[in-house]
């Protein structure tokens, strides 16, 4: 079937991990007839979590394409991860959808996951549904559910659908907008008068709606206050516009397993969901420069946006959303972050893993083109000579670290080349190989984003590698003065000797770099000998002498020393330096550098005190606290780098997901004198 935009919805599925988003994408599929059963995450078989490594967890890890045909409608799903650690993945999602449906679970009630969803779609100006999930669950209570939500997120909260309940069991819905009241079982819906219990609420509910009906222009104000009563049309069109104009948040309810309130949600998507031309406008910037924000136009000249990347052993699929014109294969499209031309080939559908080819896609619907070898995820394709460019997806800032080490010697390669190919597909973590502490250092979301990406290391390229603490990257310095230091290299093996002499003050500099200078008078050490004593300080700078960490602020002097006519060499010499400095620094009171950091982090209120707690612990400074428009605290603190291998877990751990940091390092400070005992033996250790 042919679409116009008109014809489509995109919606994301979002919430907390478990809520059920998941199973009520397979709910929606098995209603509409795509599939023939109701496939179920704790099997393995679901259309959503087809990744080796989702069926393996039995939890969502990626976005899925989920499209569902109903009547005219084509409505493209986005099923994503409810684990904070792929929060990339939803961030990918709200980049291309015109509404987001919050899942949340009846049973266990508003999560941090819920929160942190309404955020983003907050941030984006989403228009946003809810949907009460598992009324089938043994302690479901929607309404107490529904008193959270609206207690946290305010009145624009409306419920378009609640349970009938018998004990302790659900057994129905009631459609608030129709007043009509449907029971399930086996399957099928009966369709019976609205229980006496909840007549009352029904009328309270719908009273609601109209008021909010009447709030979307003058004339339905005018005809709410006059006493006359809205039509279904017109109820269901003011409901689609306050949704529209985030003026309104219908709440649906239901149980996946059962498909109860399936068939509302759907059709409360078609009925209410704004379709592309109506939807988010992505910001941009177009070929003068100027930063713009574009609507999906079916009128305008062919332009897609890629949001996301799936590479495997066939290659690489770029998922888009056609944001302008229709697309038709075999299209040629330039790149507008390379200038390069791509021809598009074939056009496919997803879903799930599989794909289906198509003859067109248009402008709102979401595709994939495979084997774009130089597109990545975040670029625009547009037609050549009127490039514009959407602004790429931001990610959260990774800020897990851990070092990466092969487990059998000599994988390392297999091991970069396999995280740059992960990296293909997944744009929220880093791989940075570090120099001085010769480690590959991966920074991620937390331990299961990394734990997931080790996981995929072994299926997909086939090493084994293991995470460790990654090492602190330590200096040394001095605190003292060491003077008149000798060192004399003398060696006579027959023939020309070896021989060099040389007389240094060692102090602390004013710079990182080595500061030399030298007082020689009258020649006692010839001028073209300088450079090769300043060589050999240099390079004896590079591992300290208690723990072997590079050396910075050290000024030497050259103060005196001797040569020999024949034997004395530049080598000889910059020998000579380097006993000196093995010597003389000593004697000048080296001590230990460790880095320090500015830590930001963004915690509730209530929440300060553990927070606090816990900085001292970690021999943080608190630098001050300001509160953010959101209500919460910004606490601004300083922090050795060293004591913040785990802070990802722990603050997580502290806040139950709420608290989010970021950690930028700013300079070097002397290690306490209790400390660096430890730093020097685990230095000596990790040399054996």
């Amino acid at each position: 079937m042919s679409y116009t935009a008109r014809d489509i919805r995109n919606v994301c599925f979002m919430g907390h991990g478990g809520d059920g988003k998941t199973a009520l994408a397979e709910s929606m599929l098995y209603y509409t007839k795509v599939t023939d059963r109701l496939g179920k995450s704790a099997e393995g078989n679901t259309v959503s979590d087809f990744d080796p490594e989702e069926i393996r967890r039995k939890y969502s890890i990626s976005t899925s394409i989920i499209p569902i045909e109903y009547g005219r409608t084509k409505i493209n799903i986005l099923d994503n991860p409810g684990y904070f650690d792929f929060a990339g993945e939803v961030m990918q999602s709200v980049r291309v959808v015109d509404a987001g449906v919050i899942v949340v679970s009846a049973k266990n009630g508003l999560g941090v996951g819920t929160e942190k969803s309404w955020k983003y779609l907050y941030e984006r100006k989403l228009p946003k549904f809810v949907y009460i999930s598992k009324l089938d669950e043994e302690h479901a209570d929607f309404f107490k559910t529904f008193e959270q939500l609206r207690e946290k997120f305010g009145k624009t909260l409306a419920p378009i659908t609640i349970p009938i309940v018998e004990g302790d069991k659900t057994i129905g819905i009631v459609d608030i907008i129709h007043k009509n009241a449907f029971l399930s079982g086996k399957g099928k819906s009966q369709h019976i008068d609205i229980p006496a219990d909840l007549v009352d609420t029904v009328d309270e509910y719908y009273e609601f709606l109209c008021e909010a009906v009447a709030e979307t222009s003058e004339e339905n104000m005018d005809k709410y206050f006059s006493g006359e009563p809205f039509d279904l049309s017109e109820i269901i069109a003011g409901v689609a516009q306050g949704v529209k104009d985030l003026s309104l948040v219908p709440v649906f309810c239901g149980s996946a397993m059962t498909g109860l309130g399936t068939a509302a949600l759907i059709n409360g998507i078609v009925d209410f969901a704004p379709n592309p031309t109506e939807g988010y406008a992505q910001p941009a910037v177009n070929e003068n420069g100027e930063e713009v924000f574009i609507n999906c136009n079916p009128g305008e000249t062919p332009a897609l946006f890629v949001f996301k990347t799936v590479s495997d052993q066939y290659g690489k699929q770029s998922y888009f959303k056609v944001i302008s014109g229709d697309l038709k294969p075999d299209m040629a499209l330039e790149n507008a972050r390379t200038g390069d031309t791509e021809k598009l080939g074939h056009l496919y559908t997803a879903r799930g893993k599989k794909t289906y080819e198509v003859k067109e896609l248009c402008c709102g619907d979401i595709g994939v083109v495979s084997k774009l070898t130089s597109v990545k995820t975040g670029d625009t394709l547009c037609i050549p000579g009127r490039p514009l460019t959407v602004h790429p997806v931001d990610y959260p800032e990774p800020c897990y670290s851990r070092a990466v080490y092969a487990k059998v010697k000599g994988q390392e390669e297999k091991i970069a080349t396999g995280l740059a190919r992960l990296a293909e597909e997944d744009l929220s973590f880093t791989l940075v190989n570090n120099a001085e502490t010769k480690e590959m250092v991966l920074t991620g979301a937390g331990d299961i984003h990394l734990d997931v990406l080790c996981s995929k290391l072994k299926s997909k390229f086939g090493v084994d590698c293991e995470l460790r603490d990654p090492k602190v990257a330590y200096r040394e310095t001095i605190r003292g003065v060491a003077r008149d230091i000798r060192g004399r290299h003398k060696k006579q093996s027959g023939g020309h000797g070896q021989f060099g002499d040389v007389v240094i003050d060692f102090m602390p500099g004013d710079t990182p770099e080595l500061t030399f200078e030298e007082q020689v008078v009258g020649g006692a050490v010839p001028k073209n000998f300088f450079p090769a004593v300043e060589k050999g300080l240099r390079e004896s700078c590079e591992k300290g002498v208690l723990a072997g960490y590079p050396m910075v602020y050290v000024k030497a002097i050259l103060k005196d020393g001797s040569y020999h006519p024949v034997d004395s060499s530049e080598m000889a010499f910059k020998t000579a330096a380097s006993l000196a400095f093995k010597d003389g620094i000593p004697k000048a009171k080296p001590v230990i550098l460790e880095p320090i950091g500015t830590l930001n982090v963004t915690i509730p209120d209530a929440m300060m005190g553990d927070i606090m707690g816990d900085l001292s612990k970690r021999r943080g400074r608190v630098m001050g606290m300001t509160p953010n428009d959101d209500g919460d605290q910004v606490v601004e603190a300083e922090v050795p780098m060293g004591e913040m291998m785990s802070y990802a877990i722990d603050l997580r751990s502290m806040t139950q997901g709420r608290g989010s940091f970021t950690f930028k390092f700013v300079r070097y400070e002397e290690v306490p004198a209790s400390s660096q005992a430890a730093i020097i033996e685990a230095a000596k250790a990790d040399e054996d």
